[in-house]
């Protein structure tokens, strides 16, 4: 018994120092959806007091209604979730296929392109974004005119644009090598042993063991994927294509309702929430099991 209480108060500081840390995240977000639900007036009356981080008696979804009729929420809305959830599927495999190739095959140069995939993780988009689009600007990409189809050169003013550069991962490539590495290479060697090429052995032995991984690389790829902001604004000018992280400054613009802001980074907001929540567990079982070691 004594052990018991001794162990729980060596972690009392531990839990005191999480809850904390809890609440310096979680706050920001409780404003955000508690003043979606106010008007202007009330968000400003009360930010002294705790009041301000839930609604208030005379809450609606006015904001919400109004976000809708003022701005292409809904097109900005499909634009993103089509745009993370092709970076998702396609990512996860891409990724995965050459982090199978570093980490379960043996070839040359495979330790310098591991080295090119380490020094890709340190460079930030800004770096790469002139040349990058430079040279979307020059690759042809066949488009419909008056109802046929017709080569045309450029990417601008497309999902695909947004899509295609960023299949390719640096991050998520080392985090499935890192992965890939810990499986028992027996698994291997007995899959081979039953005539199972490299094919078989990544879609039938290494990516069914691999699923917390998966999980992990889905949550950082569609978070990269619906934020982003630079690129969209550098190679896409109309509505048609636009996500929402650009369409939330177009918005802003328009309005100077803070209680309409809000809901708007509200909406924004809740797909990132619900996927992290979804995959929470699978991601916590990757980062115990993996390790992600240096």
């Amino acid at each position: 018994m004594n052990r018991l209480v001794h162990k729980a108060l060596l972690r009392a500081p531990l839990f005191a120092l999480m809850c904390v840390l809890g609440l310096v995240f979680a706050l920001p977000l409780l404003f955000m959806f508690a003043s979606s639900f106010k008007e202007d007036d009330a968000i400003f009356a009360n930010l002294a007091s705790w009041t301000a981080y839930v609604p208030d008696a005379g809450w609606s979804m006015a904001n919400y209604t109004a976000i809708f009729e003022r701005s292409n929420l809904p097109l900005f809305l499909f634009n993103s979730t089509v745009i993370a959830l092709v970076v998702v599927v396609g990512g996860v495999l891409v990724n995965s296929m050459l982090a199978f190739a570093l980490s379960r095959m043996r070839w040359r140069g495979r330790g310098a392109v591991l080295s090119v995939v380490v020094a890709m993780m340190v460079i930030p988009l800004e770096v790469i974004a002139i040349p990058l689009l430079s040279l979307v600007a020059r690759l042809p990409w066949l488009g419909i005119e008056q109802g046929a189809l017709i080569m045309q050169v450029g990417w601008f003013n497309s999902l695909h644009v947004q899509i295609i550069p960023f299949l390719a991962n640096a991050f998520c490539v080392f985090l499935f090598y890192q992965f890939f590495r810990d499986i028992p290479p027996e698994l291997d060697e007995a899959a081979k042993m039953d005539g199972a090429g490299p094919w078989a052995l990544f879609f039938r032995i290494i990516l069914p063991n691999s699923r917390p991984v998966i999980a992990t690389a889905a949550i950082v790829l569609f978070i990269a994927a619906w934020n982003q902001y630079l690129w969209p604004i550098m190679v896409v000018q109309g509505e048609a294509a636009r996500p929402v992280q650009p369409g939330i400054q177009q918005f802003f613009g328009r309005s100077n309702s803070w209680g309409q802001i809000m809901a708007y980074a509200s909406v924004v907001t809740l797909p990132v929430l619900a996927v992290f929540l979804a995959f929470q567990r699978q991601f916590v079982a990757s980062v115990a099991g993996s390790g992600i070691k240096g």
